[in-house]
């Protein structure tokens, strides 16, 4: 919706949903909506030709480490040529581990989750079919996602939790970006990104996940979170929680600045909760 409410007016804007009950909220938001679902392909027969720019924001499948819900959309994509460019959602995960080291795009890849590695997967799908139908594609690896309006989007949830982080001698960097600088970097990418190539999605702030949590409890005037060692947080915290736990880097963001020409609005996560 925040990319919508960028391009209204200037685009003729499609959304694919696989929820008939999100048919009207989207019509609302001045965009035509198609029902067809990526895990099925006979339902995506209708985005043949349709559009020239396309933004992929889907999540990959569920399961296994291939991504068939970006094979089936490639699929129907390439039935009828008019597309132009297509922008890819994907993640910073598919860096795996750095051991906290500032890294950029050329990072050779090493997904260490499931997960990751179906990002990983559809990230080479893309690229092999900008190159095959002459259709400029740009990869943003994306950091965690934050805004005070997005559901679980903001560690104010997190915080009145008490949920614990790691000590600071066990603690792993972990890079943000707030949601509608998230929204402008999709659209720079729509007109200014190069062929075939990835960008780092994330501000300037270079902080310890324990940092952050401390900073927004900070601000929010809610209690610090507790800490523990990796070996309490493996006996108490969740799968999830623990792998963003396990791995550990900076992200280099100087490409989204030089080639997409971006000047983000909220450069540090203070100014994004504040905000």
């Amino acid at each position: 919706m925040r990319v919508a409410a960028l391009l209204r007016g200037r685009w003729r804007l499609v959304a694919l949903t696989s929820d008939p009950g999100r048919v009207g909220a989207l019509r609302q938001a001045g965009l035509r909506p198609i029902v067809g679902d990526l895990d099925d392909a006979s339902t995506l027969g209708r985005l043949a030709g349709l559009a020239d720019a396309v933004l992929h924001l889907a999540p990959p499948s569920a399961s296994g480490s291939l991504d068939s819900r970006t094979r089936n959309l490639l699929g129907a994509l390439s039935r009828r040529g008019r597309l132009r460019c297509l922008v890819y959602a994907s993640t910073s995960g598919v860096y795996g581990d750095c051991g906290g080291a500032l890294i950029d795009e050329t990072r050779r890849v090493a997904p260490a989750t499931e997960r990751a590695k179906r990002r990983v997967d559809a990230e080479a799908r893309l690229r092999w079919f900008g190159r095959a139908f002459a259709v400029r594609v740009s990869l943003l690896r994306i950091p965690g996602i934050y805004a005070g309006d997005r559901p679980g989007g903001h560690p104010r949830e997190r915080l009145l939790r008490a949920t614990p982080v790691l000590r600071t001698q066990d603690d792993v960097y972990t890079n943000h970006i707030h949601a509608d600088d998230l929204a402008r970097i999709c659209v720079a990418a729509l007109h200014h990104g190069r062929p075939q190539r990835v960008v780092n999605a994330s501000d300037d702030t270079k902080l310890m996940m324990g940092d952050y949590f401390d900073l927004a409890a900070d601000l929010c005037g809610l209690p610090r979170p507790p800490r523990v060692t990796r070996e309490q947080a493996w006996a108490t915290l969740g799968h999830m929680a623990l792998s963003f736990m396990s791995e550990s880097r900076r992200l280099d963001n100087r490409r989204l600045k030089t080639e997409l020409s971006f000047r983000l609005r909220y450069p540090t996560v203070e100014q994004g909760l504040l905000a």
